[in-house]
């Protein structure tokens, strides 16, 4: 499994929207030039984030865009889910996909089911606000 651009990017806006939430509407050329990140591309990006109610968007001077809520409610699992299409490391578990007809005797299925569970977990054990928290890596050499 992979993670695309869409779902880092993603995080990375709405990381950038969580630091900077008291600011107002946020445009994106802003974000685009923090994150180093295509305008364009970003636009796809916030758009569904937006239909997903993560993230308002206003039109018009002065407008922008801003979250809809606060950084600790936004689950990273669900944020990664929406954008990839899903998490599942095989076909057979993706979300909505046709049942496969080898199930009943797939040696490798409970492997499967264990890893996609592992990686839900995981996923959805941090929020926006976790992925906010800076850690000081190589900062705890003590004499």
């Amino acid at each position: 499994m992979l993670i695309s651009t869409r779902g880092r990017y993603a995080l990375r806006i709405l990381i950038d929207m969580a630091e900077h939430n008291g600011q107002g509407y946020i445009k994106l050329k802003d974000i685009a030039a923090r994150q180093e990140i295509s305008e364009k591309y970003l636009e796809s990006i916030v758009k569904e984030l937006v239909k997903r109610r993560i993230v308002y968007g206003l039109r018009g001077k002065g407008g922008g865009y801003r979250l809809s809520v606060e950084p600790d409610q936004i689950n990273v699992g669900e944020v990664l889910r929406f954008m990839e299409g899903g998490l599942a490391p095989v076909a057979c578990l993706e979300e909505g996909g046709a049942p496969c007809p080898k199930a009943p005797y797939c040696r490798t299925l409970g492997f499967w089911r264990g890893l996609d569970e592992t990686i839900r977990r995981y996923t959805d054990s941090f929020t926006v606000a976790d992925l906010m928290q800076t850690e000081s890596v190589g900062n705890d050499y003590i004499i």
